[in-house]
């Protein structure tokens, strides 16, 4: 994760940007929030999709697979793209757009394929990394969104109300028939929550 909060830090100083209101998604989610932990003069808000503060978290039986020595390397050569739609079937009712589950499997190579492993069995430490962000975080008080699928298999959804612990100001939506990807399989719904709430805190005097 410190490595790709120094990718994140380069492209923001590339950039030249001084406020940052940083959406973010996934693994995205550490990674964003270990950069933000670090540049409290720089975060001014964050959106939250399917990720947070995830204090008490467990992996999901995926990332278990994958953390698994040789486990994990067989998981990943036997994936076919048959399989690996099926698999995203699991926890999406609305079921994904066909061209973004064929981008997945497009970007799914074999570098890719090694980049999960060795991604999923460096991030051990994550009550560590949750008391990291809820300690730098927390004091700021920052304009928080949450968005959440609410049948996601992996990010379970009652982590969603346990943003407010972090950020009390929290605001959450749920999306009852979405899954991890609720960007993807309802994205109307998504961007109704989502941009008001950005053009909110991009109308905010700069502090």
């Amino acid at each position: 994760m410190r490595g790709y909060a120094a990718h994140l830090e380069g492209a923001i100083n590339q950039l030249g940007l001084r406020r940052v209101h940083l959406v973010l998604h996934d693994f995205g989610g550490p990674s964003g929030l270990a950069w933000a932990a670090g540049h409290p003069d720089q975060i001014r808000s964050l959106s939250l999709i399917n990720i947070g503060v995830m204090s008490g978290y467990r992996w999901h039986y995926l990332a278990r697979l994958w953390r698994t020595p040789l486990v994990g390397e067989l998981f990943m050569a036997t994936t076919t793209r048959a399989g690996f739609g099926m698999l995203l079937k699991h926890g999406n009712p609305r079921g994904l757009p066909k061209p973004f589950v064929d981008r997945m499997f497009t970007h799914f190579d074999a570098g890719t394929r090694r980049a999960v492993l060795r991604l999923y069995r460096a991030t051990s430490d994550l009550e560590g990394a949750a008391r990291l962000f809820r300690e730098a975080l927390g004091p700021l008080n920052l304009p928080v969104l949450v968005l959440w699928g609410a049948r996601d298999p992996y990010v379970p959804v009652r982590f969603a109300e346990q943003q407010r612990v972090v950020f009390p100001r929290a605001e959450i939506v749920r999306f009852e028939d979405s899954g991890h990807w609720p960007f993807a399989d309802n994205p109307a719904a998504v961007a109704a929550a989502l941009l008001p709430f950005l053009r909110r805190q991009l109308a905010a005097p700069p502090s």
